[in-house]
């Protein structure tokens, strides 16, 4: 079969030939049907994150996918269904965060993440994959599944940030999502389907005419430009945030995050930033975070609970941004487009087969 691989030591995607994998006892073989593209594929390719599985030159990559189940092998799965992989799986046969349920807790060293680091991806026309790492969608989402997994994140993040403020009555009515690419539009129309958000702002740094700026204003909520208004400004120009989604990885903005909460607002953190040094008014940080009642969460990955969830939210999500959102779709002899980058391109995808309606 054919997959779209990197070699340790290049950074330049590649089709390879390698064998259909045998499903074990306890997994189904899986056809690809489409795999997103996102930045982490693009760091891992770019040779600033993950890595290859252990002994093996190469990484097949693609951690976004949608496929058809070919071979049930004798598990509860029936032929024709559609699923959707979750990323994780144990190193060393399992562990305690995998045999509870909780892959995305787990710490550095304690899982493997296909497509990332220590365990090949989906981008291939077949993967094997355990039972109890597969999320059944309905066929109606045949095309657009690749999405589950970057709607899962926020699931999941979103569930952090609502966590802590159960202690009291929390009423968000704001919202700030830092970044206007594919997973921070997908947050603003996550957040858009919420009834608890009345007002919602989208950070970014590009000029118009911008696909991603008609988006956000095209859904009602309103562009920021951080050149224009820095991100603990927003309070003086805007309003003070209940809940900041951030999802830059720019290493300033969770401090000044803090400075954009209203009173009792939450941040949630997904970005990953280099290492940076810089000044910080620690006094003034600690104080917000105590005398304002705010709090802020890391958040990273998702488990079958968020995945399922994804799904029921990828349901709600109107048409016309799904067609916006998602700017190319590429087959296998014209992947390398899949992995341009521009202003002009927001979601890609490379199809491996086409899906039809049993």
């Amino acid at each position: 079969m054919k997959a779209i691989a990197v070699r340790e030591g290049t950074n330049t995607p590649e089709v390879i030939e390698k064998p259909i994998p045998e499903p074990q006892e306890g997994e189904v073989l899986v056809r690809t049907l489409r795999v997103g593209v996102d930045g982490t594929d693009h760091e891992v390719i770019n040779g600033g994150h993950g890595g290859a599985p252990e002994g093996e030159d190469h990484l097949v990559l693609g951690h976004e996918a949608v496929g058809i189940v070919e071979d049930p092998n004798g598990t509860e799965f029936r032929e024709g269904e559609i699923v959707v992989p979750t990323v994780r799986r144990p190193p060393n046969g399992t562990n305690e965060y995998f045999e509870r349920g909780e892959p995305d807790m787990a710490p550095g060293g304690q899982y493997h993440e296909r497509g990332i680091v220590g365990a090949h991806g989906f981008m291939a026309e077949y993967f094997a994959s355990p039972t109890d790492s597969l999320v059944r969608i309905p066929p109606s989402q045949a095309e657009v599944g690749f999405l589950v997994e970057p709607i899962s994140i926020t699931e999941k993040a979103v569930e952090l940030a609502e966590a802590s403020r159960s202690s009291f009555t929390w009423d968000p009515e704001s919202a700030l999502v830092l970044g206007n690419g594919s997973l921070g539009l997908l947050t603003l129309a996550m957040l858009d389907e919420n009834e608890n958000y009345e007002r919602l702002y989208c950070l970014g740094r590009r000029d118009r005419p911008d696909p991603t700026i008609d988006i956000i204003e095209e859904m009602g909520a309103t562009y920021v430009d951080s050149r224009q208004t820095p991100v603990d400004e927003v309070p003086d120009e805007f309003e003070g945030m209940d809940f900041v989604y951030e999802a830059t990885g720019y290493a300033k903005h969770p401090f000044q995050s803090v400075q954009a909460l209203a009173p009792n607002g939450v941040v949630a953190l997904l970005g990953v930033p280099s290492s940076w040094e810089f000044e910080v008014d620690g006094g003034q940080f600690h104080e917000e975070m105590v005398l304002h009642n705010k709090a802020m969460v890391g958040s990273v990955n998702s488990n079958v609970r968020h995945f399922e969830s994804a799904s029921r939210t990828l349901t709600k999500m109107p048409e016309w941004f799904l067609d916006e959102l998602v700017t190319g779709v590429y087959g296998i002899d014209e992947f390398e487009k899949a992995f341009d980058e521009g202003d002009t391109i927001i979601k890609t995808a490379v199809q491996f087969s086409a899906y039809e309606e049993r």
